[in-house]
C-alpha cells in the first residue's frame, strides 16, 4: 500500500513538473524573441477602414457610464466608426445606458443600444447575433470595465491594414485598482506574466496565439471563415482563438498598446472568474484535442505548447492529489528517495517568469513582487473551486456563465457558495496533517503542508469576510 501512494506522490509531482518545464521552455522562447519588431505601421486617416466597437454588458450599473463615455471618446474618424452595446441586462443598466446612447446620438455619434431579452449563448451569443447587423470590416470587442486611450484603435487597426493575414490584434492589460489591496495586487502580478510573457511568445513564436476576450480588434473575415463565436464552452475567447489559428489565421499582439482595467476586487468574485477559466479552457482542450493534435503547418512545438497551455488548470487537481497523500505517506512512515527534492527547481519555471515579467513591464518591480506570495497562497487557496470546474467542464455540456461582478456596487456581490465547505474541509485537513509531520518529525512535507494550511485559511477566512461584510 505504500508504494501505492509514493507513486500517486511521484506521478503528482511528474504532472507538476511537465508546467515546471513550460515555464522554462517559455523562458527560453522569451529570451530569443523578445526583441522581434512588432512596431505598429503607419496608415494616413483617409486609409482607415470602417470599424465596429462591441461593448457586451450585463448588469452593469456601476461601470456602463464609464465604458460608454470612455469609447466614446475614441479617436477615429467619425464616417467610419460604429458603436453597439450588446446588452443582455435585467436591472437599471439598461435604462442608464439607453440614456446615455440618446445623447451620444444627438451628438452625432454612430451608436445604439442591442438589447436581448434572453441571455441566449451568453457573452458569445450577444456577440455572434450582433455581428450580423456590424457594419464594420474590423471588430473591437471591450469588456465593461475596460477603460482603453483614446488612440486604441489608431494603435492596432494598421497591424491588419498592413497584413491581411493577420486576423486579430490583441492589447496588453493594464489594472486601475491593482494598488487596491493585496488582493488585486496578487492578480496584476499574474496577469502580467501572462500578456508580457506568454502571450508575447504565444504570438511572436506562433504558438497558438490567443485573443482574451476583452481590448481586442477581430478581422470580420477571419470571425466568419473561423465559424463565427459558439457558445459550447465558457471561453468563447480561446475557442475561436483555436478555429482561427487552426484555419491559418495569425495573429499580433501589441505588448505597447496598454488597455486598464479593473480587477475583481473581492476573493468571492476572483473565485468565480477563475473557475469559469478553468471551466472553459477544460472544454476547450477537450473540444480541439483532435484537431491540434492533426493541425497542419504546426510544428510539434507549437501542438504540444497549445495543448499544455489548454491543461493549465490540472495543476490544482495535481496539487490537491499531492497533498491527499501526504497524510497516509506520513504515518506508513514512507522516506522519499533524494531525487525526488530535484523536481523543487523544476518548479522554479513559473516563478521565474513572474519576476521577470515585473521587471520587463516596472521601474518597482521589486516592490511590486511583494505580491508574488499572496498570489501563491491565494492559488492554493482556490485550488478545490478550480478542481471541481475542470471536473464540470469534462463532464458538462450546459453551463451557466457567471459574470465577474464589476464595480462597488453591493447588490452585484456573489455569496459563498458549497465549494466553500470544501475548502474547509482542505483547510482542517491540510492542518491536522502538518500537525502531524511535526509530531512524526516528517520534515520533508513541512512546506507543502504549511503553505496549504495558509492558502486554504486565507481563502476561507476573506470569504467568510466578505459575506458577513455583504450582508
Amino acid at each position: 500500500m505504500a508504494q501505492i501512494f509514493l507513486g500517486i506522490h511521484i506521478a503528482s509531482l511528474i504532472g507538476l513538473a511537465a508546467y515546471g518545464l513550460l515555464g522554462f521552455l517559455t523562458l527560453w522562447l522569451f529570451l530569443r524573441h523578445r526583441t522581434d519588431d512588432s512596431a505598429s505601421p503607419q496608415f494616413s486617416p483617409d486609409q482607415l477602414p470602417s470599424v465596429t466597437v462591441q461593448l457586451p454588458v450585463y448588469n452593469e450599473r456601476g461601470v456602463v457610464e464609464r465604458l460608454i463615455a470612455t469609447i466614446a471618446k475614441l479617436e477615429y474618424p467619425a464616417d467610419r466608426l460604429e458603436i453597439q452595446v450588446l446588452d443582455d441586462s435585467t436591472d437599471d443598466t439598461t435604462r442608464i445606458a439607453a440614456e446615455m446612447i440618446e445623447q451620444y446620438s444627438t451628438a452625432g455619434k454612430n451608436i445604439r443600444l442591442i438589447h436581448r431579452t434572453s441571455r441566449r449563448g451568453f457573452k458569445a451569443g450577444a456577440l455572434e447575433e450582433a455581428l450580423h447587423t456590424a457594419g464594420g470590416e474590423f471588430i473591437a470587442v471591450f469588456d465593461a470595465d475596460f477603460v482603453p486611450d483614446a488612440d486604441f484603435l489608431i494603435r492596432t487597426i494598421p497591424y491588419l491594414l498592413a497584413d491581411p493575414g493577420i486576423g486579430a490584434v490583441q492589447a496588453r492589460w493594464g489594472h486601475l485598482n491593482s494598488d487596491e489591496s493585496a488582493l488585486t495586487g496578487a492578480q496584476a502580478v499574474a496577469l502580467d506574466k501572462h500578456f508580457a510573457i506568454e502571450q508575447l511568445v504565444r504570438h511572436r513564436a506562433d504558438l497558438f496565439p490567443k485573443f482574451n476576450g476583452s481590448a481586442g480588434v477581430w478581422r470580420r473575415a477571419c470571425i466568419v471563415d473561423s465559424g463565427g463565436w459558439h457558445y459550447d464552452t465558457a471561453c468563447e475567447d480561446l475557442c475561436l482563438s483555436t478555429r482561427a489559428v487552426l484555419r491559418g489565421w495569425r495573429f499580433q499582439f501589441a505588448n505597447d498598446v496598454v488597455a486598464p482595467a479593473e480587477l475583481p476586487p473581492t476573493i468571492l468574485s476572483y473565485k468565480a472568474q477563475q473557475a469559469r477559466w478553468a471551466m472553459g479552457a477544460t472544454q476547450c482542450l477537450i473540444k480541439y484535442f483532435s484537431p491540434i493534435c492533426r493541425a497542419s503547418g504546426k510544428t510539434h512545438l507549437a501542438r504540444a505548447y497549445s495543448l499544455l497551455s489548454m491543461s493549465a488548470y490540472l495543476t490544482h487537481a495535481l496539487f490537491l492529489i499531492l497533498l491527499l497523500v501526504q497524510l497516509p505517506l506520513i504515518l506508513m512512515d514512507v522516506r522519499m528517495p533524494a531525487w525526488l527534492y530535484l523536481f523543487t527547481f523544476v518548479g522554479l519555471g513559473q516563478p521565474i517568469l513572474f519576476i521577470l515579467a515585473q521587471g520587463t513591464l516596472y521601474e518597482d518591480w521589486l516592490s511590486r513582487l511583494r505580491h508574488f506570495p499572496t498570489l501563491l497562497l491565494i492559488a492554493i487557496g482556490i485550488a478545490p473551486a478550480n478542481t471541481i470546474a475542470v471536473i464540470k467542464g469534462s463532464l458538462l455540456h450546459d453551463f451557466t456563465f457567471r459574470r465577474t461582478p464589476k464595480g462597488t456596487s453591493r447588490s452585484y456581490r456573489l455569496t459563498p457558495d458549497w465549494t466553500l465547505i470544501v475548502e474547509m474541509g482542505f483547510m482542517v485537513y491540510s492542518g491536522l496533517t502538518l500537525a502531524l509531520a511535526l509530531l512524526m518529525g516528517s520534515t520533508g512535507s513541512i512546506f507543502l503542508l504549511a503553505s496549504a494550511v495558509l492558502g486554504f485559511s486565507l481563502v476561507v477566512g476573506q470569504s467568510m469576510k466578505e459575506y458577513f461584510l455583504n450582508k
